[in-house]
């Protein structure tokens, strides 16, 4: 088989889909004074989700992940699920699953002027294991040396990581891996920095420096020009972008409701909306809007999944089976997503071929959520907090149906909301009984990272001996039919030691201004490979 990267697409029957959207959050925020008309030199994209820390090693949330691939670029992107297409790095080969070469691209240079370097990779993917220094994602567990939480045990290089010369670099991975986990994880999740900058700054002070929140020196499309928090993003194109100047030469990201995204889509101030569930607008609106003249709605599947996360140091299995069988997701889905959602059994979006077709989801049932209520010596007497991140109508309702349904088998249940940064600090540091959020899962089924013992998204604070032996098999089998079967009996221990409740995912509305030439694609995911060639009418 021909390892190398142009070589390498899989086919359908094995393709995973996933967002690389949305961790299920829309949060207030304000919007900018409407535009009229489309501007033929200035893009409008609306989002609902607001940005946070802007830190491109450490940033949280996909909106903000989502904004920064407008200005840094990663070494692939996945333009499709498992299809890669060259950004940074021109190939990306390997002969034996375990060894990989990866040649830059001889024109990519940093906005400064200066080449990108294989050495500006080596430093990057350090930085990401060093553990001193605070990074977002498991994206180098793979790599020799390197622990289940992404770090390195010793040391501050990674072993075999090795300049060759000035545009090529090699690595290896502990043991043979699926090359498609290896390119998705290392080759489109990884913003690659500008180590001559970079290297100057103190790794306490990384993520409030100037380079990360202001930068100046960075790789993609589009150049930073300004973030106002809850408000908007200005950028401007880079006219020297190594795959070809921008066609639009500016860049307006708008943070707003949904209910305001969907007035300016018809008025004209939001050219489209980003999608993957940061660009929400309210179902109730999705008719009115279809029925615009000059505008292009698209309904899709989305690859996200909506959960109520459990802290499983504070509630047992008993208790937290309860709370699935207590808790009627149909009527969510029915009453307020209106059918534009699909109930879920498991961690997995359904459009995923890793979703496990067996298993249906744990079925409502207020009276078998008693029985494990009875079998548990959870004191019911004391309040229970659901965790509810701002700005989502659907969830702030949904939240109000599982507080009545929790409370109909007799737990007491009290509402706390934060914004979607503080929910989310929160949520990392276990600091929370009940929390209603969710994950884009990546289209490598692997979610080591989300509900692995050390993973750095492990909200809900699971250590389980047979859930970690099951994603580390997953995680090294290279074999995608076996894989299969491992993600399969994944998901049925997912829903006996029930650390989720899984709730639903819901479908995914694109719209945009006709104008736009580009912006809406099958895959969500890699919407913004050839953001450098939309144009505007």
């Amino acid at each position: 088989m021909n390892k190398k990267f142009w070589g390498f697409v899989l086919t359908a029957s094995m393709m995973v889909l996933a967002a690389c959207g949305n961790t299920g959050s829309t949060d207030e925020a304000a919007s900018s004074t409407s535009q009229s008309t489309v501007s033929s030199d200035t893009l409008y994209v609306g989002v609902t989700n607001p940005m946070g820390n802007l830190s491109p090693i450490n940033a949280s949330g996909v909106s903000t992940r989502w904004v920064q691939r407008y200005y840094f670029d990663t070494l692939l992107e996945m333009t499709n699920p498992l299809e890669f297409e060259p950004k940074l790095a021109d190939t990306f080969e390997t002969d034996d699953n375990q060894t990989y070469t990866v040649k830059l691209n001889p024109d990519a240079n940093w906005t400064d002027g200066t080449p990108v370097t294989a050495e500006d990779v080596v430093f990057t993917l350090n930085l990401f294991a060093n553990p001193e220094v605070q990074t977002t994602g498991l994206y180098l567990t793979a790599l020799e040396g390197v622990n289940n939480s992404g770090k390195l045990e010793e040391g501050t290089e990674i072993p075999n990581l090795t300049v060759v010369d000035e545009k090529t670099f090699t690595f290896k991975t502990k043991a043979p891996t699926d090359p498609n986990y290896v390119k998705e994880m290392i080759g489109t999740n990884i913003f690659v920095q500008p180590k001559h900058v970079v290297e100057e700054i103190a790794f306490a002070d990384l993520d409030g420096s100037d380079a990360f929140s202001k930068p100046t020196v960075t790789s993609g499309p589009y150049k930073f020009v300004e973030y106002m928090q809850d408000s908007h993003m200005e950028m401007t194109a880079n006219e020297d972008y190594y795959r070809g100047a921008p066609e639009i030469k500016s860049l307006f990201i708008r943070v707003m409701s949904g209910t305001n995204l969907a007035t300016e889509l018809q008025t004209g101030g939001v050219t489209f909306n980003a999608g993957g569930g940061i660009g929400e607008i309210a179902i109730s609106d999705i008719d009115m809007v279809s029925a615009v003249e000059g505008l292009t709605l698209k309904t899709q599947s989305s690859w996200t999944a909506q959960y109520v996360y459990i802290n499983t140091t504070r509630f047992d299995e008993n208790i937290r089976r309860a709370m699935t069988h207590a808790i009627n997701r149909d009527t969510i889905v029915d009453n307020l997503i209106k059918g534009n959602a699909d109930v879920i059994a498991g961690p997995y979006s359904p459009a995923s071929p890793y979703y496990n077709q067996d298993l249906e989801p744990l079925a409502y049932d207020p009276e078998k959520a008693k029985e494990y209520v009875s079998k548990s010596d959870y004191d019911m007497s004391q309040p229970i907090e659901i965790m509810v991140p701002t700005g989502n109508k659907v969830r702030e309702q949904s939240a109000n149906l599982i507080e009545q349904d929790l409370e109909a088998v007799g737990f007491t249940v009290e509402q706390v909301t934060y914004d979607f940064p503080t929910t989310l600090e929160k949520a990392r540091a276990a600091d929370y009984d009940l929390y209603l959020g969710g994950i884009a899962v990546p289209v490598d089924p692997d979610l080591t990272s989300y509900f692995g013992a050390a993973g750095g998204s492990n909200y809900a604070n699971l250590n389980d001996p047979e859930v970690n032996a099951l994603l580390e098999a997953g995680k090294s089998e290279t074999d995608s039919a076996k894989r299969k079967e491992i993600y399969d009996e994944f998901q049925v221990m997912m829903q006996e030691k029930s650390p989720i409740v899984p709730l639903y995912s819901q479908h995914d509305v694109i719209i945009k201004q006709d104008a736009l030439n580009g912006g809406i694609k099958e895959y969500w995911g890699g919407s913004l490979y050839d953001v450098h060639e939309w144009t505007l009418n």
